[in-house]
Parts: C-alpha cells; structure tokens; sequence
C-alpha cells in the first residue's frame, strides 16, 4: 500500500462507492463511517478553503469533489465556518489529512461531527474529468455491500437541479441585525438565499450594519427596515425557482435603493429586468476562474461556486436592454457582471467576498458603499 493510503484511510473504513446517474462508478473507503450522500456531483479547483466550501450554503444539495490531492491538513476553526453548518451532501477526497494544528479540530472529526458522507481514497482526477466531458449529474455515496441496482435506484430518485428551490431552504429562518464595528453610516438590507458571514463582514467593515431577512420577507417589510441598500446573496439550486425574488428585487430598485448582488443573486436581478438563465454543463467552482472587467481590461482572478448563468453575450444581457455587461468568464465567455444603465444596481456572478479565494474583486464592496453614499447625500442636497 503506498505512503498515502496508509495515512489516508483507516482500518475501520468502510469500502464505500460513489455511483453517478450514468452509472460511472468510483471505489473508495468511507472517512467517517457515514453513506448515503444524495445530490449532484459537482467539482471545485480550491486547493485551500475546504471548511468555507463545506459551510457555503451554495453547495446545498450536492456532492462535492475535491480537485487537490490532499484535505484537512490544518484542520478546522469556527471563524473559517460560512454559515451555521454544513450545506454539502456528500465530499469525496484523494487524500484526508489526520493532523491538525493545537487548538483546531482535525477535519475527520469534524465530518463526523456533522455527519457528512465521506468518500477517501477515490481517484478524484478521473471523477472531475468525467464530469467535465459528462455534465454535473446526479450521485451517492454509498457501502460496498449496497448493490449497485438498489443504490441506482436512489440516485434516480433524487430532484434533479434544474427547476430545484434551494436558496427558501438555507435562509435564515428569523431575522437578524448585524451592527458595524464603528460608527453607522445606515442599513443595508440583506435578502438571505445563502449568504456567507464574509460578505456580511466586508459590508459592515465599510460602516453600515446588515439586516439579514429570510429569503419570503415581503417586500412591504424590507422597504419599512429603511434600506440604504439592498444586497442579494449568493445561494444554491436554479435562479427560475426561487419564489417572489425578481419581482421583489425590482420593486427595491424602483424605490431608489441601490442593489448589489453576487453569484445567485446577479441571476435573480437579471431577472428581475427581463433577463434569463440556463444551467451550465458542469459550473464553474473554484478560486482561479479569470475574468475581464470590459471597462478597464482589468483581468481578476476570481472565486466561483455557481451552475446556472445569465443568457447573452459579451455585450448585451438577452431580454434586458436595461443591463449592460461588465464582465466576461475568459474560460467560456459567459456573463460574469452586470450594471444597469441608469440605476445604481450592479451585480457579480462570482464571489468577491473571496472565502475561500483571491482578493481581486473586493473594490465591489467599497463600489456599493458609494453608491450608497452618492444615494443618500442625493436625497438630502
């Protein structure tokens, strides 16, 4: 047995199995003594971040693969958690690293501890590339002793994506008021499809507390909170079943209230102005994806978790003459930012927040403050 497998698995592992809905099939030992894992297999580049990519409520209903070789190594820490808990329904690792630095939990604890299905030892390079020629599609994790027509059943019987609400199922269930670590310079509205504590962190780290309010509020009480702004979280699951969202999204912006949204949230504001959405192949999922700001020339190096896109071209938005694009996904060319002619909205596909990935894009943070600023000092002049 070479060098890795001996600190990568445990005698106590399980055999276990990922089987994809094609009927690929990819052997390896469960980590943490949990199967059963359903949702679509999905594929992230991240090579640091392992325990933002595990809390990011994006990856809500999917299994994911980690493309670097080796996970856990510094094990985890509460402040590098996204959100509450754990969105992923399964992770599958070449390598799981035991170790953990004094004071940190080793991540093989922590996947127990939450329970999450754990695939060690699977030949990750051969999953991701199928997946790339393939389709992200429906998997499970599941013991060897399962036989393979009962777990094929299984996978079967899990929602496909496309047409799947997820962003209602991870939002906050109450509301709650995040102050600024100084002095306030107003509120911002956050409407929770998923949002990561980063982005909060960066808002508030620019003088406004955050109110964060679950994904049905009713737009009568988002514009009663007295929003200098509106954010639009990322979130999980297709653009087109999130109830309420564009409709509600627009009527913000026609009280004057500047909009910034990333990720799931650049998808619900291109619709809420007459723009559409498809699912892309596979995603894009990771911290290196290149995109160019049109503007500039600027070139960013960008941290991406999204599966859906906005239709159209490097230089018009389908169905929404209103938007123009900002930017473009140097990889494919898919819309990666938007801005509205006339309106203080602006939206991102990827996520500037950077948790886990480069700090390229965080000037969109201070670009929402002073729209809000230029706002507010235009109502009172």
């Amino acid at each position: 047995m070479s060098n890795w497998k001996e600190t990568a698995i445990r005698s106590q592992d399980a055999e276990a199995y990922l089987l994809l809905e094609d009927g690929e099939c990819y052997e390896g030992r469960l980590a943490a003594g949990l199967d059963g894992g359903l949702g679509e297999a999905v594929f992230t580049t991240n090579h640091t971040g392992y325990q933002e990519v595990l809390t990011d409520p994006s990856f809500a209903g999917q299994i994911v693969v980690m493309t670097a070789p080796m996970v856990g190594n510094y094990g985890t820490r509460h402040e590098d958690a996204q959100s509450r808990r754990p969105w992923v329904e399964g992770f599958v690792v070449r390598r799981l690293s035991d170790g953990a630095p004094c004071g940190r939990e080793p991540l093989r604890a922590y996947l127990g501890r939450h329970e999450i299905p754990t695939l060690v030892g699977a030949d990750t390079r051969a999953i991701t590339r199928h997946i790339r020629e393939a389709g992200a599609m429906r998997a499970g994790i599941f013991r060897a002793s399962v036989p393979r027509a009962v777990a094929s059943s299984r996978v079967a019987s899990e929602p496909a994506m496309a047409g799947r609400d997820l962003a209602t199922a991870v939002t906050t269930p109450e509301a709650y008021e995040l102050d600024p670590p100084g002095a306030t310079n107003g509120r911002v509205v956050c409407l929770d499809y998923g949002v990561k504590r980063r982005s909060l962190d960066l808002i508030r780290e620019a003088g406004y507390s955050v109110l964060v309010m679950p994904a049905s509020t009713a737009l009568a009480d988002v514009l009663a909170a007295g929003p200098a702004g509106l954010f639009v979280s990322n979130g999980p699951g297709d653009p087109d079943a999130v109830p309420d969202a564009p409709e509600k999204i627009r009527s913000v912006s026609d009280a004057g209230v500047p909009v910034f949204g990333i990720c799931l949230g650049l998808q619900l504001i291109a619709k809420a102005f007459g723009g559409r959405t498809f699912k892309l192949p596979y995603g894009h999922r990771g911290g290196n994806h290149p995109v160019m700001k049109l503007d500039t020339g600027t070139v960013e190096i960008t941290s991406q978790n999204h599966g859906f896109a906005v239709l159209g071209s490097s230089e018009t938005v389908d169905g929404a003459a209103e938007l123009r694009v900002s930017h473009v996904n140097l990889n494919d060319g898919t819309i990666e930012g938007l801005t509205h002619g006339s309106r203080a909205v602006f939206a991102v596909q990827y996520h500037p927040e950077s948790a886990p990935g480069p700090h390229d894009s965080r000037y969109l943070f201070e670009r929402f403050a002073e729209a809000m600023r230029t706002t507010a000092s235009t109502a009172t002049g």
